[in-house]
């Protein structure tokens, strides 16, 4: 694994031809989500089927957080005592209307970084996967909505609608683009049932959705990771 620092974030880079991202290989950027530390994702890379020479890069998030466990970090804060009486009361948990405090600048974070990657890693827009999970799952769907460039694929994984009124009319644009979409059931944190109307916004939009419900929470189950290895391979090939 190597530890850069592009696009003024700090990335860790597994696989390609030695292990550290390099060679010019498809490339997979997967975003973790709020409150994991920056390397949460990173064994994913060993579990993923993928094309041979694939190279995944996993970003860190810019803000650390004091949650009196080990680096959490985040993309943008979060409101967790109205989440906490959300669940309390059995309330589900709509964002679809929000537009998160703190995500146009996370955003802009995430702009500068995937044109540093084409830059100087050389990757194709053409062979890179965009994707993350919980909050980087929702980061990585606006930051390529957001985009012109012609990304191979998106993957969500226990992600949830938020900006609807931003996202609907870029999706339209993206008809066609091969997303992975997963979600548990029993998530206690995003709501299956939100998850089921971003599947149906981006099915709406035309995106070719493959989508993988799973019995379970706010997790990334092995039965998802293999599903999402073969994706990976039809995606960047």
């Amino acid at each position: 694994m190597r530890v850069d620092k592009l696009g003024g974030l700090t990335v860790r880079l597994r696989g390609g031809t030695d292990d550290k991202g390099g060679g010019n290989g498809p490339l997979v950027v997967l975003l973790h989500g709020f409150g994991a530390p920056g390397d949460d994702l990173v064994p994913l890379s060993e579990y993923l089927d993928a094309p041979t020479g694939t190279r995944f890069l996993f970003p860190e998030a810019p803000i650390s957080i004091p949650m009196g466990f080990g680096d959490s970090r985040a993309w943008w804060m979060i409101d967790m005592a109205r989440i906490q009486a959300d669940r309390a009361a059995g309330k589900v948990r709509d964002m679809s209307g929000e537009i998160p405090r703190g995500l146009t600048e996370a955003r802009e974070r995430m702009t500068a970084l995937l044109e540093e990657i084409h830059k100087k890693l050389g990757a194709d827009p053409k062979r890179t996967v965009l994707g993350g999970f919980s909050q980087g799952a929702m980061l990585s769907c606006d930051a390529l909505l957001h985009s012109t460039q012609p990304y191979a694929g998106l993957i969500q994984l226990s992600g949830t609608l938020v900006a609807k009124q931003e996202w609907a009319p870029l999706l339209t644009k993206r008809k066609g683009l091969p997303l992975f979409q997963s979600h548990g059931t029993q998530d206690p944190i995003l709501p299956y049932a939100m998850a089921e109307r971003l599947r149906d916004e981006f099915l709406q939009a035309g995106v070719s959705v493959d989508w993988q419900p799973f019995r379970g929470g706010h997790e990334i189950p092995e039965p998802v990771l293999r599903k999402l290895g073969s994706f990976l391979l039809k995606a960047v090939r």
